[in-house]
């Protein structure tokens, strides 16, 4: 089952023995076994029932709460792990140490490899398009990644290899399609393309979020993004690489392949933000959780997973890596 997603308002989430129930009145919504459920995440209004909450962190079920936008409220989650070796190591190598360098290394070699490769399969499918200088505007940035010694050197190479990426991001989608995209925009989206990422990315850092819980670090202290109050920097870090192979896929296939319409989005009139109708809501997060349930060759086991498991595995590679017990952080990057 994965991850359940509740997007009516005013539903309520309640449990029946081993079963989670959710209902709109009288009428029954949701009933799943709890054993299925890796997480929850509730968009706009619901009320649930505390035997539900003692029963999520109790299971270790992380409860996720997102505005209808994406925009990210809060959650509830279990205790962390009592894996405090974890931890030791992650803050051991904060700031500029050499292993924080590698794993930011490792965070923007493997994001900016997989907008390339994102590119390279689309020109290989629609040789018209003229993608060929964004592609070699982001091998020049990857290449020297190996050799800075700073991060701040490193954040501005992510920057740049973003920017030849979302500068040609337009072509990645169909003429026919109706959507169009000219800049990335946020806080709030002021377009269908846009809002996709967005809302995308969210769903994305609760996923990252939850797996980096899982096995036992601090959320809030990262490497590449720096520190603020309140922000789980190293979740964000960790999302890097999975961006363009799960929410850039997701958000492509849905336009290119006419799952989406314009029809599916509505503007607020006042911020001019643009987000899913409820219907809209339904067809994206079923490709998302499609998404997430589909397997891949993972290049460093060398076996079958789904991208699911994969935010846990890719966790705990850089746990062992700060942990000493490798020398080295693999990022995840797909052909």
């Amino acid at each position: 089952m994965g991850t359940i997603y509740i997007i009516q308002e005013d539903a309520f989430i309640g449990k029946t023995d081993e079963r989670l129930i959710v209902k709109l009145g009288k009428e029954k919504l949701i009933d799943v076994p709890l054993i299925k459920v890796e997480g929850i995440i509730i968009l706009g209004r619901a009320t649930i029932s505390p035997a539900v909450v003692m029963e999520l962190l109790e299971r270790k079920i992380s409860l996720t709460f997102l505005k209808k936008t994406g925009k990210y409220l809060g959650r509830l989650e279990p205790e962390l792990t009592k894996n405090i070796f974890v931890r030791k190591s992650q803050w051991a190598a904060a700031g500029e140490s050499s292993q924080a360098i590698h794993a930011v290394q490792g965070f923007v070699r493997g994001k900016l490899k997989n907008y390339r490769n994102t590119l390279l399969r689309r020109s290989r499918k629609y040789t018209e398009l003229n993608l060929q200088d964004s592609i070699t505007k982001i091998e020049q940035v990857i290449a020297p990644i190996d050799s800075k010694n700073s991060i701040n050197s490193l954040r501005g190479l992510e920057g740049a290899g973003s920017a030849a990426y979302f500068g040609c991001f337009n072509q990645l989608i169909n003429s026919n399609s109706g959507f169009s995209f000219q800049f990335r925009n946020r806080r709030p989206p002021t377009d269908p393309v846009n809002s996709l990422l967005s809302f995308g990315y969210a769903l994305l850092r609760h996923d990252i979020q939850s797996a980096i819980n899982i096995v036992g670090f601090d959320p809030y202290l990262g490497y590449l993004h720096v520190e603020r109050y309140g922000r789980p920097s190293l979740a964000f870090d960790l999302m890097e690489e999975f961006r363009p192979i799960i929410v850039d896929a997701v958000v492509l296939s849905a336009i290119n392949n006419k799952l989406l319409s314009c029809n599916d989005f509505t503007t607020e009139p006042l911020s001019k933000a643009v987000s899913l109708t409820p219907e809209g809501l339904k067809i994206f997060l079923r490709l998302y959780e499609q998404k997430k349930q589909s397997k891949f060759k993972h290049p460093v086991l060398k076996r079958q997973c789904t991208y699911q498991e994969s935010f846990e595995i890719q966790a705990r590679l850089l746990a062992k890596y700060l942990m000493e017990e490798t020398d080295k952080y693999p990022p995840l990057v797909l052909k």
